[in-house]
């Protein structure tokens, strides 16, 4: 394992490995498949849904951002959790997080209906539903911290602990934080996933997904079933990703100054009943996402007075912020998580969830800041303005 920096890994990665003409950025190889050397004689790559250069590259690249052995780069993010069902059978159960990615949960609770496998849904901050979740034996515990989109943390380490107790193996939904900010291998978690199309490549013109596991063995299943059922992300996207990976630490700063203030000043709005960012003292889990977390990241939630319709209005009145599903891009964005990212979730699931319909998210991008206050201060202006 490499002991330089991550900012220096996320630049460098694929940097001067041409063999072939001398090209300081890592090459986008296109083909679909690759010559034997002669009569089964394989070279490294045979065919580019096994594997692909420019993919490895960046599957390398994050591996060993995450501290991890084997990574694996796929089609979509969903198509990263969609493999890692591939290691759950009939009877087998995972525990998934009450307030996950609705998408998230739309794959594990649709997939459970046709009996695939059994699914149990818990509030992991709860230690007592936890406790007896796991006391069921599930073959899985799948995390989610920050969660999407309440930015509730839990405590990995202490889940890892208490999950490898009862034989389960941990996977850590990665992808508000990026790796720069979190490293769940290193405190217990077996898989770490993250969907790239959010800070990984940070220009919203890519979708994908990346998967990367603790262990080789573990690793070596997993790519065995990305290739079997198909699911390996293309080369063009992945050359994407890795240039955008290059510029993740200096836009993580970014993100992550703007976010600090944004929330400072929605935290002081009167048009705000609260806000959802783990990097305000007033957060319930501030000092274990101190503990756990490099930063706090640039995504945050609030819930707005007057209901749903002072979020309409608010949408309107916005210039700056996009309205939008997804995250991490340089732009601001702006979504509503009831009927947009957790769309997939029914109404009654996002209650218990805690998804109000007041409830508006925010991916904070790195324009100058005092614009992006600006914008959000007019907005909320404009949202509690009582009807005529």
């Amino acid at each position: 394992m490499s002991q330089q920096k991550a900012s220096t890994t996320a630049v460098r990665a694929g940097i001067n490995t041409d063999q072939h003409h001398g090209a300081v950025v890592a090459p986008i190889h296109l083909s679909s498949t690759y010559s034997l050397k002669g009569f089964n004689q394989k070279r490294d790559f045979d065919y580019s849904r096994t594997g692909n250069p420019t993919r490895s590259t960046l599957a390398n690249a994050i591996a060993e951002l995450e501290g991890g052995e084997v990574g694996i780069v796929t089609g979509t993010g969903m198509a990263a959790v969609h493999l890692i069902c591939q290691l759950l059978s009939v009877g087998d159960k995972i525990v998934i997080p009450h307030d996950c990615y609705g998408g998230s949960y739309r794959l594990f609770v649709h997939l459970a209906k046709r009996g695939q496998f059994d699914v149990i849904v818990v509030d992991q901050s709860d230690e007592k539903a936890l406790t007896e979740a796991l006391a069921q034996a599930p073959k899985l515990v799948l995390i989610e911290t920050p969660s999407n989109p309440l930015l509730r943390i839990v405590d990995i380490a202490a889940i890892a602990k208490q999950s490898k107790a009862v034989g389960a193996l941990v996977a850590v939904d990665n992808t508000f934080l990026s790796p720069l900010l979190q490293q769940p291998l290193s405190l217990g978690a077996d898989i770490v996933f993250h969907s790239t199309t959010k800070y990984i490549n940070g220009h919203s013109d890519v979708v994908g997904g990346v998967l990367v596991t603790k262990g080789k063995a573990l690793g070596e299943e997993l790519a065995w079933w990305a290739n079997c059922i198909g699911i390996t992300g293309p080369a063009f996207d992945s050359y994407l990703a890795l240039r955008g990976l290059k510029t993740l630490p200096l836009r993580m700063d970014a993100h992550q100054e703007n976010a600090n203030e944004v929330a400072a000043f929605l935290d002081s709005h009167p048009a705000i009943e609260v806000v959802y960012y783990p990097g305000l003292t007033s957060h319930p889990q501030h000092e274990l996402a101190k503990r756990q977390q490099k930063d706090f990241g640039a995504m945050l939630s609030f819930e707005l007075k007057g209901g749903v319709e002072a979020v309409k209005v608010l949408f309107d009145n916005l210039k700056l912020f996009t309205l939008a599903q997804s995250l991490g891009g340089a732009e601001s964005l702006i979504s509503h998580p009831s009927t947009m990212t957790h769309a997939g979730m029914d109404l009654a699931a996002q209650e218990a969830a805690g998804i109000k319909q007041n409830l508006v998210r925010l991916s904070v991008g790195i324009e100058d800041v005092q614009d992006i206050i600006a914008d959000l201060s007019q907005g909320l202006a404009a949202s509690q303005i009582e009807p005529a």
